[in-house]
């Protein structure tokens, strides 16, 4: 029986096994090649996506628990050709190395300022569980600094 998803504000349908991981939902059938696969048991983060916008690392979450739910990936952040502000701030701050946690990361900062518009580092510390192997921490600090402040300044 075919899973119902929304998928970045599209309807979408997978017929899969209820129990695959979403990510592999994402990656293999529909072709969405944004969201990582990292460790397989939801510690890196770089499979990180959003249900309802709340971040979940997507290699352990069922495909089935996401039927009816909003899923958001890092294709569906920025608006057309215009980059989110966490996007622009990435790039600004030129945070990624190798860059292959980077979407995960992106995802998990989108969530953490839609909570906490104003974060304190204890904030992104407690917020930021994603593993980067190249240790590009304090770029992404100040790329979420900087990415909270653009979004301040665009709702003013």
């Amino acid at each position: 029986m075919p899973i119902k998803l929304t998928v970045n504000g599209r309807p979408r349908e997978v017929d899969v096994e209820p129990d695959m991981p979403l990510l592999w939902a994402l990656r293999d059938v529909l072709d969405m090649k944004g969201t990582k696969f990292g460790c397989g048991i939801a510690q890196c983060g770089a499979c990180t996506v959003h249900i309802n916008g709340e971040p979940v690392r997507s290699c352990s979450y069922p495909v089935s628990a996401a039927q009816n739910q909003q899923v958001t990936t890092i294709e569906g952040i920025a608006r057309g050709t215009q980059l989110h502000p966490v996007q622009a701030a990435w790039i600004e701050h030129q945070v990624p190395q190798c860059g292959y946690c980077q979407s995960g990361q992106i995802m998990a900062a989108v969530a953490l300022l839609k909570k906490k518009p104003k974060p304190t580092d204890a904030d992104i510390d407690a917020a930021m569980t994603n593993i980067c192997r190249c240790g590009t921490y304090a770029r992404i600090r100040a790329a979420i600094h900087a990415a909270a402040k653009s979004l301040r300044g665009r709702k003013a």
